[in-house]
């Protein structure tokens, strides 16, 4: 029996019909890529290369700026022929190397590394840090990070997220019906590198042929029972780590803590796949799996896309549009950031792009809080939406930091429930944005 495992949280119209029985493709090779720096939660990586340098396939063209930071790596063979400010998901101009197609693709990254098994932990992660990888489900956190815990936060289960409580996107329910076999393997990976003997993975149950994939692969790895396929009611925000933990190992996370405060680390399936790839054949984070979705794209699907790519690029080899789109989001409805331009690229936490019609949409006006308490029975972390939303229209941000908003989670259930429409996330946000400038009043804790 699937018991709903957290409380409160929604069920908003999944809409993954238009990509959900289709495979991937690969998309061409772009001819010029912009590739940012910052493409991760942390420091941006430090430009490494010069303008008219060539480049190959892979090669490291900006280095981690930190232990909180990770390398960034060319997707195409070519040419630098800028390093300039270019529009991205992260800013209105950031830094960017840009790559103009030229040469030949070199499989100098796709040495098989057999043996992985008897080798140190630290050879794990030294293999991550090199291939730049963050976490692939959207908050991009560097990897290597999660993969060495504090000493004193100790780790004892792996949670690999397979959920994908995001309407419309159905990149990971596809990439663990193709690569099940080697999700296994990256989680053992990760496993290692973690020193647990303990991993379980979280798919929601609308995913049946996914569930049925890891488990039909499971069967023919030794020793299976270090691994266990745990379907969940589907339920949005199900995918979000507290909700996991919580639904799965009953545990909680403290307020204003983090996973391993709970004996936890969480990695996404596109990212255990993405450790499979760089200890495997050493390959860094060039490429990866989206969703390219919405009722007005003429070929919506899933796709291997090259890191720096353009959305205008992406969308001329899907066919291109039927219509107008009134708001494009990088990433699912519920927690992706809207972008303004086609010229923004994908970057390492694009799990897909979403465009979306005036139909779709819902109005922008917005009505005062009614307290119909909406929002209080939607909130998975048991917050107060509707107190906070009043507090900063009102600018009380002495108000708003009882009401503890750094526990958000920013998953949108509140917004989406209200009947008066109010942007509580928007609120939310700038309550956090906020308190962070402001410092604590002396004598205050």
């Amino acid at each position: 029996m699937i018991r709903r495992a957290f409380r409160g949280g929604i069920h908003p119209p999944g809409n993954k019909h238009l990509t959900k029985d289709k495979p991937f493709s690969n998309l061409s090779i772009p001819q010029i890529c912009y590739i940012p720096m910052q493409q991760h939660t942390g420091a941006p990586a430090r430009v490494c290369v010069a303008l008219g340098d060539n480049v190959g396939q892979g090669q490291m063209i900006g280095e981690a700026d930190g232990l909180h930071s990770a390398h960034v790596h060319a997707s195409i063979p070519g040419r630098v022929v800028e390093i300039a400010r270019h529009p991205t998901i992260h800013a209105r101009d950031a830094e960017c190397v840009v790559i103009e197609l030229q040469g030949s693709f070199s499989s100098s990254n796709r040495n098989d590394s057999p043996g992985w098994e008897s080798r140190p932990k630290e050879e794990i992660v030294q293999k991550v840090i090199a291939a730049g990888l963050v976490g692939l489900g959207g908050e991009a956190f560097p990897t290597h990070v999660k993969l060495q815990p504090p000493h004193d936060k100790p780790v004892d289960t792996l949670i690999v997220n397979g959920c994908e409580c995001e309407p419309y996107l159905t990149v990971d329910d596809m990439l663990m019906q193709s690569h099940a076999a080697h999700i296994l393997m990256g989680t053992r990976m990760a496993m290692k590198a973690l020193g647990v003997q303990r991993a379980v993975i979280g798919v929601e149950d609308d995913k049946p042929s996914a569930i049925a994939a890891l488990r039909a692969a499971l069967k023919e790895t030794a020793p299976p029972e270090d691994i266990q396929v745990r379907p969940l009611r589907t339920r949005f925000p199900q995918g979000e780590e507290k909700q996991l933990i919580r639904g799965i190992l009953k545990r909680t996370v403290p307020s204003g803590g983090l996973p391993v405060d709970a004996g936890v680390a969480v990695q996404n399936v596109g990212t255990v796949y993405a450790i499979y790839e760089a200890v495997m054949f050493d390959k860094p984070l060039f490429e990866r799996y989206i969703t390219v979705t919405g009722t007005c794209v003429k070929n919506p699907g899933n796709y291997k896309v090259r890191i720096g790519t353009r959305i205008a690029d992406i969308l001329e080899e899907c066919g291109g549009l039927t219509g107008e789109p009134a708001k494009i989001i990088m990433g699912g409805p519920m927690c992706g950031i809207t972008i303004d331009s086609m010229e923004v690229p994908v970057v390492k936490g694009t799990s897909g792009l979403l465009f979306l019609t005036q139909d779709e949409m819902v109005p922008d006006e917005y009505r005062a809080c009614i307290r119909c308490g909406r929002c209080v029975a939607a909130c998975p972390m048991g917050l107060l939406p509707h107190e906070l939303g009043n507090a900063i229209e009102r600018n009380r941000f002495d108000r708003a930091g009882a009401f503890r908003p750094f526990d958000c989670i920013m998953c949108g259930s509140c917004a989406y429930v209200c009947p008066a429409r109010r942007p509580l996330n928007h609120f939310i946000r700038r309550a956090q944005d906020e308190l962070r400038r402001v410092p604590p009043a002396q004598g205050e804790d």
